[in-house]
């Protein structure tokens, strides 16, 4: 069982609403960018656990196996 590239990024949406991702994978392993205001003055490492946070389910569930994140500030990417 797994999970469709437009699924995951609707659940990182949901958790962190002003985000802009894009995702890619293969069903199996998945890449993902994460561009949102909500990381500024966060560690590299509480910008994961947010993002993880918001695909937490579908982790337990076995749906998504492997997230590898990049999540960057708007000004960051500028």
């Amino acid at each position: 069982m797994s999970i469709s590239n437009e699924a995951v990024e609707a659940l990182i949406l949901k958790g962190i609403e002003d985000a802009s991702v894009t995702v890619t994978g293969d069903g199996y392993k998945y890449e993902t960018t994460v561009i949102s205001n909500a990381f500024a003055n966060l560690s590299k490492v509480k910008r994961h656990q947010l993002v993880y946070s918001s695909v937490n389910e579908a982790i337990t569930s076995g749906e998504l196996h492997a997230l590898t994140i990049t999540a960057l500030t708007p000004e960051e990417v500028a």
